[in-house]
């Protein structure tokens, strides 16, 4: 069967690939980027769920087989670490576009070169 979770991860993905395509302001690309990011991480992580499985936390009660897979988590926590220090250069680099050009308009800021 498939979880609600799924259908949540992949509705995140589409609202930030609609605000990434559609919008814009530079600010609202970002925190477009910034869904669909968390979508990506939902849908690995939701991938990764066994239902009646635990966390591989080392114990006398657990069994390997009844422990989930820990590589799913461990790479989400990698991506959310990554997409923080990413989002955080990227707004850097947006506060330095509206210092330079006044606007966080796209299209504005392309018509500016020079």
């Amino acid at each position: 069967m498939i979880s609600a979770y799924y259908f949540g991860a992949i509705a995140l993905i589409l609202i930030g690939l609609y605000a990434v395509l559609v919008k814009k302001n530079l600010l609202k690309i970002l925190i477009g980027l910034s869904i669909m990011e968390t979508g990506v991480n939902l849908l690995l992580i939701s991938i990764g769920y066994v239902s009646g499985k635990s966390a591989p936390i080392l114990s006398e009660s657990i069994t390997p087989s009844q422990a989930v897979d820990p590589i799913p988590q461990a790479l989400v926590l990698t991506a959310i670490v990554i997409g923080v220090a990413t989002t955080a250069m990227a707004l850097s680099v947006a506060i330095i576009l509206y210092e330079k050009y006044g606007t966080l308009n796209i299209e504005k800021i392309r018509r500016l070169r020079g």
